[in-house]
């Protein structure tokens, strides 16, 4: 049978290092037809834990695939998922009143240069509805206030639950969430922050950096946790600046990185090349 045919899965596992694992998961990969494409691994000396990445073709049926992981998985402690490689992630993006990172995205998307499925914008302004919903995306207004929170959050999960998003993108939604959604949204919420994290966190960090008088800025794209901006970064990067730069440079330059960094993000994370290790990331680019 030529390989090229074959379905394509995406495997991706952690587990407590010792020797043999390696061996293990190819020898399993082996005896179902597995022909692998790709491969990637780390052993973190810190942790104690190993990690991989394997794109593979093979006959066999995802169920099938799974019941032989699952056999694995109480020696070895695995942690461990498969996905059929090439399928597009379902997404739900949050967005505000600022739009560069949510139109990069949707050009990105109707270019083929995201693997992801864009089933709902949300957002607390209405002024993203005739772009979005011209594009044949549902667009949903849910309104944010103090003494609405509880309520707009409970709508926005619905929105999300039922649209079966598996990736839900901040792209510079400008609120803060509850605890209980950061709870209910843990590894699949990416944020973007226009900050180059540690430093200049919370709100105005472009004002925050020019009162300082940086010489780079940056943005980061990192999991959404209940701590702000504390979660675990996936990616980074800067811009050089100087201080002859006005605040509005700043920002129009931090824009730029945003778009990219965010989008890196979202495009790992929907080619399940990102693993969480504690509060950390393994990215296997």
């Amino acid at each position: 049978m030529n390989t090229t045919t074959r379905p394509e899965y995406i495997l991706t596992l952690a587990c407590p290092d010792r020797a043999g694992i390696v061996h293990t998961i190819t020898g399993l990969l082996l005896v179902h037809g597995g022909n692998i494409t790709e491969a990637a691994q780390y052993n973190d000396p810190d942790t104690g834990l190993f990690f991989m990445r394997v794109q593979f073709t093979s006959p066999a049926a995802p169920t099938t695939l799974r019941d032989a992981l699952q056999a694995a998985a109480s020696d070895l402690s695995l942690r461990w998922n498969l996905a059929e490689n090439g399928r597009r992630m379902p997404t739900v993006i949050l967005v505000s009143k600022l739009g560069h990172c949510l139109n990069d995205l949707l050009f990105r998307t109707r270019a083929g240069m995201l693997p992801i499925d864009i089933r709902a914008i949300i957002s607390n302004h209405e002024d993203f509805r005739p772009q979005v919903e011209a594009q044949g995306i549902p667009f949903h207004h849910v309104p944010v206030s103090a003494a609405t929170r509880e309520a707009a959050e409970a709508r926005q999960l619905e929105i999300i639950e039922s649209s079966g998003a598996e990736l839900v993108v901040l792209a510079r939604y400008m609120q803060i969430l509850s605890d209980n959604l950061c709870r209910q949204l843990q590894g699949r919420a990416i944020n973007i922050h226009h900050s180059f994290l540690p430093s200049f966190k919370g709100a105005r960090p472009y004002y925050q950096a020019h009162d300082r008088g940086v010489k780079i800025i940056g943005a980061t794209a990192h999991y959404v946790t209940a701590e702000l901006d504390e979660g675990p970064i996936i990616e980074q990067d800067v811009e050089r600046v100087d201080h002859t730069m006005t605040v509005d440079t700043l920002t129009a330059l931090g824009g730029d990185v945003e778009n990219v960094v965010l989008a890196r993000a979202v495009k790992w994370h929907a080619e399940h090349r990102i693993m969480l290790n504690g509060h950390k990331t393994v990215v296997f680019r």
